[in-house]
């Protein structure tokens, strides 16, 4: 479905880049024939006692030579930007299915192992961390125990295989000092099931709802 997509993109871009070149090269065509009458004109009812000036003349030459010029490298430039977009869709089709970690506090559950796993960012070192397990309505169901940690990222599993509530669940983080709490940032484990383009940037659809980004991925797993 992504191959098809992807084709379709990149045949619109072709075709629309033709057309747009060839209505501009056109533009351009006609702007140098308006310009091009207007000097004649000029040099047909010039004042023979004040004839144009040659330095005049030749500057008028430069200046619609440059305008061309300057839409000629605008239409280069789009037509490369355009190549890109769909260069850069077609490398992200290769994402589809990989495993990532995106901000969040969902816990990723497994049926066969039972295991419920998240990750979190710690922004400093900490001597005692503890996850939360939290169902839908955010009551407390069990408790991940990391003890002392320095500044990183980790990873954890909680055992739910005996979870009976049907709610899907998350987590918080509890990182601190003594009574100074430190900062962290959840992260969900998700999977990308699409990808597009908007506006020249690369958008991925993630398995839980949602698109992220580029930038917005924390990691591939």
């Amino acid at each position: 479905m992504i191959n098809s997509a992807t084709s379709a993109t990149s045949g619109t871009s072709s075709t629309g880049t033709a057309t747009t070149k060839t209505d501009n090269t056109n533009d351009a065509s006609a702007s140098q024939d308006r310009f091009l009458k207007l000097l004649v004109a000029q040099l047909n009812n010039q004042d023979p006692m004040n004839p144009l000036d040659n330095a005049q003349m030749t500057s008028q030459i430069a200046q619609i030579n440059t305008v061309t010029g300057i839409q000629q490298l605008n239409e280069t430039v789009k037509g490369l930007a355009s190549q890109f977009a769909a260069q850069q869709l077609l490398q992200g089709s290769a994402m589809v299915g990989r495993q990532v970690l995106v901000e969040g506090n969902s816990l990723a559950l497994n049926s066969e192992s039972g295991k419920a796993t998240g990750a979190f960012d710690l922004a400093g070192s900490a001597a005692n961390v503890k996850v939360q397990v939290l169902d839908a309505a955010g009551k407390e169901v069990g408790t991940v125990d990391m003890g002392s940690l320095p500044a990183g990222r980790y990873n954890f599993a909680w055992d739910a295989s005996k979870y009976e509530g049907g709610s899907a669940l998350h987590f918080k983080v509890l990182a601190a000092n003594g009574d100074a709490a430190v900062k962290s940032t959840a992260l969900s484990i998700d999977s990308i099931t699409a990808v597009s383009m908007d506006n020249g940037t690369l958008q991925m659809q993630l398995s839980r709802g949602g698109m992220a980004t580029q930038s917005g991925i924390k990691a591939f797993l």
